[in-house]
């Protein structure tokens, strides 16, 4: 991987999780966990994997991304301002009386978003039907599609995997966010999913677990799954919910949480020092 590209892909992860702890801490609250655990990933998706036009949201031939676990929205909201889909200054309308930033990803109010999701699983559903009917119309774009590790419990996307296999729709991409959390507590005291990338191959994927903080790892995935002639593919992400969020990376629970202007403050001192390292490198 191009060192200059991994920089960016890093410096663009740092960025997206301050923009989006400025907006969230100037509501007060939001989901944190699941937003910041997944940074890493659309900073390698908006920076050298995806083919979007920022000008053309609705461009046809785009890749297509289905947030299947809706509320990590507000990394998504700010991956797209800083990629030039609406003004920045939208970010501090997050959830807010008559936002196009709504806690949970809509694609009717949001420019750049590709699917209304946060009923969880059926995102799964979605992002195969995007990826079917795309080939039938001869297109050879790819369908993205994240999952939260707490949503796979749904039946939903076990039907859906089942079917992607049938079809051998090898230009859809899967990730789960496996940060072994989920609303109400920790997934092995809840419903166990620790071994997902079996799972998926049982179902007919590939699949292949990486370090989901690591940029070239994610990266190097994708660039394999393209391979893929006859399969969709799952690249199971190993990470942190909250990753670099100071008040929420270690705590007990931090699916959606309360944030304080201290906090606030204390987060956005920690990640700007490490902007400042990524920077330098």
């Amino acid at each position: 991987m191009d060192l200059k590209l991994k920089q960016e892909m890093e410096v663009f992860a740092i960025q997206a999780r301050i923009e989006t702890l400025k907006a969230l801490g100037h509501l007060g609250f939001g989901h944190v966990g699941g937003a910041f655990s997944i940074a890493d990933l659309v900073a390698v998706l908006y920076n050298g994997v995806m083919k979007v036009d920022p000008k053309n949201p609705a461009w046809k031939d785009r890749d297509y991304l289905v947030c299947s676990k809706g509320h990590a929205g507000p990394i998504l909201y700010s991956t797209l301002a800083m990629k030039g889909y609406f003004p920045m200054e939208n970010l501090l309308t997050i959830n807010k009386p008559g936002t196009t930033l709504p806690s949970h990803c809509d694609r009717n109010l949001t420019p750049g978003i590709d699917m209304t999701t946060g009923s969880l699983g059926q995102g799964s559903s979605m992002a195969v039907g995007i990826a079917l009917g795309n080939r039938m119309d001869g297109r050879d774009n790819y369908t993205y599609l994240i999952l939260g590790d707490g949503e796979i419990q749904e039946g939903q996307v076990w039907e859906a995997a089942s079917f992607a296999a049938q079809k051998k729709l090898n230009h859809l991409i899967a990730f789960v966010d496996w940060n072994k959390k989920q609303l109400d507590g920790p997934i092995v005291e809840i419903n166990d999913f620790s071994n997902v990338a079996q799972r998926f191959e049982a179902f007919g994927w590939n699949a292949v677990t990486v370090n989901g903080h690591d940029v070239e790892a994610i990266y190097t995935a994708i660039e394999e799954a393209k391979k893929s002639v006859d399969k969709p593919t799952c690249i199971v992400l190993d990470t942190v919910k909250g990753k670099g969020c100071s008040f929420a990376e270690n705590a007990a629970s931090n699916h959606h949480i309360n944030i304080s202007q201290e906090q606030m403050a204390e987060g956005l001192a920690v990640l700007e020092e490490q902007l400042a390292k990524a920077v330098a490198k």
